[in-house]
């Protein structure tokens, strides 16, 4: 890519937002071309990167949308937000790159959708090193998942709106996909009190609220004398931010579509 590639920001303001942010700043092949935030937003008018703590990008934070200013755009805010935003990128045919979680079936297949009109690319957790902790979960699963009983445990920071995070909903996904189960039917989101014996099918789910943890995911396989234990810790946002930015220098060669982040690593 000869030029840079402009870049807007939904949700600037965020943690996220200023993460990704402050990676631009660096990049030699990216722009800060939009950094929008809410109407109403005290930080309307500031210089994006001095909101981010980098200096000044020559790039304000604004709530007015400009098709014109940007090549591509990623969202980090929540789905209700997402969503207008996706219209908006759908009529002006903007790539979009979309780490929202939280996400319910019906907006799943809105962004599905998007595909038909633009190069769109979602995933609920932008590291790679998650997306390979997908593909392992998978190989685990179709060895051995259904002897084990199969737990998926996962932490965040005090500030997490959703639970389970999207990334473990994820998890489950792959798992019940390998096991020819309805996650549906089969996830247990907690246990409390007296409970009948483990039924061997069901996929339980375990959550952790916590200072700043910024997220810890771990799948147990566990059988009758041993157990396997497969785990992705973050350490950082900028893991995420990282992934999102090598989306969108991917997703803006290719022609319009529904891409997932597997789709880049090849996995």
């Amino acid at each position: 890519m000869n030029k840079q590639l402009r870049v807007g920001i939904f949700g600037a303001n965020g943690r996220m937002g200023r993460s990704l942010i402050s990676m631009i700043a660096e990049a030699d092949q990216l722009q800060l071309a939009g950094a929008y935030v809410r109407p109403g937003n005290n930080f309307i008018g500031m210089d994006a990167g001095e909101m981010a703590g980098v200096g000044a990008l020559n790039c304000g934070v604004t709530d007015q949308l400009d098709p014109e200013a940007v090549d591509i755009v990623i969202d980090f805010t929540l789905p209700e937000g997402m969503v207008k935003h996706l219209a908006w990128c759908r009529q002006y045919k903007i790539p979009m790159v979309v780490g929202t979680t939280g996400v319910n079936v019906e907006t799943l297949a809105a962004l599905e959708q998007a595909g038909e009109d633009i190069p769109l690319l979602f995933s609920a957790n932008m590291s790679k090193g998650v997306n390979l902790l997908f593909k392992l979960v998978d190989i685990a699963a179709k060895a051995i998942g259904q002897q084990s009983d199969i737990e998926v445990i996962e932490a965040h920071h005090r500030f997490k709106k959703d639970s389970p995070s999207g990334t473990a909903v994820k998890i489950g996904e792959v798992i019940a996909k390998a096991l020819d189960r309805d996650l549906n039917k089969h996830a247990i989101y907690g246990r409390e009190g007296i409970t009948e014996e483990r039924d061997r099918e069901t996929i339980g789910f375990a959550t952790v609220r916590a200072g700043d943890i910024t997220g810890d995911h771990t799948v147990m396989f566990g059988d009758i004398g041993e157990r396997l234990e497969l785990t992705h810790r973050a350490h950082s946002r900028d893991t995420f931010a990282r992934g999102a930015l090598d989306a969108a220098l991917w997703l803006v060669q290719q022609p319009k579509g529904f891409y997932k982040m597997e789709d880049i690593f090849e996995l």
